[in-house]
Parts: C-alpha cells; sequence; structure tokens
C-alpha cells in the first residue's frame, strides 16, 4: 500500500463500485489486522454489473465478484514507471 500511495495513484477507497476500474488495485482489511490486495480485471460479473477481482486468499489465485466483501482501506491506480527521458508533469 505504501508503495502505490508513493508512486500512484491514490483514490477513495468508496463502496461505489462504478469508480473502480479495471487495472485498478484494491486492498480491504479482513479484520484481526489482516489485509489483502487484488486488482480489478475488464471482465464483469453476470448478475451485479460489478468488475470482477482477481487475488489471492490462500487457495490460490481466483477471479470473482469480491469488491464488497471486506472493508476496502486502499484504491490505487499504478502506471508504472515513467518512459525513459519521459517529462512528469504534477
Amino acid at each position: 500500500m505504501i508503495f502505490f500511495r508513493r508512486k500512484g495513484e491514490n483514490l477513495s477507497a468508496s463502496r461505489a463500485a462504478e469508480e473502480y476500474l479495471p487495472g485498478d488495485i484494491v486492498a480491504w482489511d479482513l479484520g484481526g489486522g489482516v489485509t489483502h490486495i487484488g486488482m480489478v480485471i475488464d471482465r464483469k460479473e453476470r448478475w451485479s454489473q460489478r468488475y470482477m477481482i482477481l487475488h489471492n486468499i490462500g487457495a490460490g489465485p481466483k477471479i470473482d465478484d469480491a469488491l464488497m466483501d471486506w472493508k476496502i482501506i486502499g484504491h490505487y491506480r499504478y502506471y508504472g514507471p515513467p518512459a525513459p527521458n519521459a517529462t512528469v508533469l504534477r
């Protein structure tokens, strides 16, 4: 989470599913001091029409409609490092 706050965009950790776009990184609080992280992908869940999440919660990688399953504590967008010799506008 520190990396994404420093190197990417730190976005609102809202409960509005439409604010989460493919490629976004989401962090959750699972309770008891346990955190979890996943990525929004470009596939929507059939019933909720929310973008699905790629994450690994211990049973191997999964793709499911998990965005609202836990308390969201971080929402980030990361574009990677700037291209060599590129001018960064901030």
